[in-house]
């Protein structure tokens, strides 16, 4: 099971770029730059409502959840981790 995030097709979709998104939500680029990869923990409520604000569209656009089966093109290997990430805490 996986939560795929959808923020690189939303910013193509409004024609803005990333650091343009991260100034108009006053998150750094590098944070912004972990969330578009799908390799953030989590989101804060107040970052998720600034960016559809910006982007004009609703959470559903940028999360989407993806069971086992259905990891098309995420990156994942079939154990659901990110490839490098070997279960562990990250760093």
């Amino acid at each position: 099971m996986a939560i795929v995030v959808n923020l690189d097709v939303m910013l193509a979709k409004r024609k803005l770029r990333l650091n343009d998104l991260a100034a108009a939500v006053d998150i750094t680029p590098p944070n912004l730059s972990v969330l578009k990869s799908g390799r953030a923990k989590a989101i804060r409520f107040s970052t998720l409502n600034a960016i559809c604000r910006v982007l004009d569209c609703q959470p559903g656009d940028l999360l989407e959840f993806r069971s086992d089966g259905e990891s098309e093109g995420s990156g994942e290997s079939s154990d659901g981790e990110l490839p490098g990430t070997a279960g562990g805490s990250g760093g």
